[in-house]
């Protein structure tokens, strides 16, 4: 009988659908029609470091008393966390499908210590979206690198759950990365981080977001990754993230190596049922090829399968381009 059922970061998922994190994952409600829609695990949104530091100063005004600055940031911080913790809680015990925590940050920092009340709440992992772009030209690559591997070594010290690290796309080396961040006993990554992208304005003159929402086409910003990961490491698992719209792109992303796809762009444009569509074509194309699991053929197209790494390197494109005239 054919399964569509994967492990990931040691836990085991009726599927390779996993919906990230976003604000659609921030309530009990949602998280409930997700599951009836077939995701097989959710990242709850993230607790953001920033509301553990920062959040505390809306509660302070000006001619407060000094000395009772430490109780209000102390009950600003404590209340933030509070309300994800009941989050985590609450998630848990209306859904049967692993409830992954998310911890948004860019160093080390006493909110560390925040983690160990999340796995207490009864999180089944735990995924740090660390995020910090190396745009300041005194620090080199080796003390980005640092950043990254310091919050996970800490973060692995404190707690037992699994681990995962949504990394960005600039590393000079990311399978480097990658390994290093198994060596220190994190469990999973997921590729990409997508950051905040700026556009400006041409008329007023003003700085502004782009659109926050992938695209098809960005899937190829993880899938040469993806394919190239999974044959250097191929003992941490990998979630590919950004541009999987549809089944075919989440085929795409497994055959490449990805242990799951997580999805979130595709649900804010087309609905939560676009899950089960995913679901079927995943289904149906194994059904043409005859495979009766997803471990049958994942990563049978990355470079460790092929014996050939030049598939995923830009010569590729090169060659490809200049056949064209």
């Amino acid at each position: 009988m054919k399964s569509l059922g994967v492990r990931y970061l040691g836990l085991s998922l009726k599927n390779p659908v996993v919906v990230s994190s976003s604000g659609l994952t921030s309530s009990v409600e949602n998280i409930k029609k997700m599951e009836d829609a077939g995701a097989a695990a959710v990242v709850l949104k993230s607790l953001f470091q920033e509301q553990l530091t920062h959040d505390a100063h809306a509660y302070e005004r000006e001619g407060d008393y000094p000395e009772a600055h430490d109780y209000i940031m102390s009950y600003a911080v404590n209340n933030s966390v509070e309300e994800y913790l009941t989050l985590i809680r609450e998630a848990k015990m209306a859904v049967s499908i692993p409830v992954i925590a998310s911890i948004s940050c860019t160093s080390v920092g006493e909110w560390v210590n925040f983690a160990k009340r999340i796995e207490a709440a009864g999180a089944d992992a735990l995924e740090l979206n660390i995020y910090f772009l190396a745009s300041k030209k005194e620090l080199n690559a080796a003390a980005y690198e640092e950043q990254y591997l310091a919050i996970a070594t800490r973060l692995r010290s404190i707690v037992s759950i699994p681990l995962s690290v949504k990394m960005a796309k600039t590393f000079t080396s990311i399978p480097h990365m990658v390994d290093q961040l198994y060596f220190r006993k994190i469990n999973g990554v997921v590729l990409f981080n997508r950051f905040y992208e700026p556009d400006i304005n041409i008329e007023t003159l003003e700085v502004g977001s782009a659109s926050v929402y992938s695209t098809p086409s960005d899937i190829r910003e993880s899938l040469r990754w993806v394919g190239i990961v999974s044959a250097a490491v191929p003992t941490i698992d990998v979630a590919a993230s950004t541009g999987i719209h549809g089944g075919e792109a989440a085929i795409k992303q497994l055959l490449a190596g990805a242990t799951v796809v997580e999805v979130c762009s595709v649900l804010y444009k087309k609905g939560l049922s676009t899950i089960g569509e995913m679901l079927d074509s995943i289904g149906g194309w194994m059904d043409r090829h005859q495979y009766e699991s997803i471990e049958d053929f994942r990563g049978l197209m990355n470079p460790r399968n092929l014996g050939d790494l030049g598939v995923y390197e830009r010569s590729q494109f090169m060659r490809y381009y200049s056949s064209h005239e």
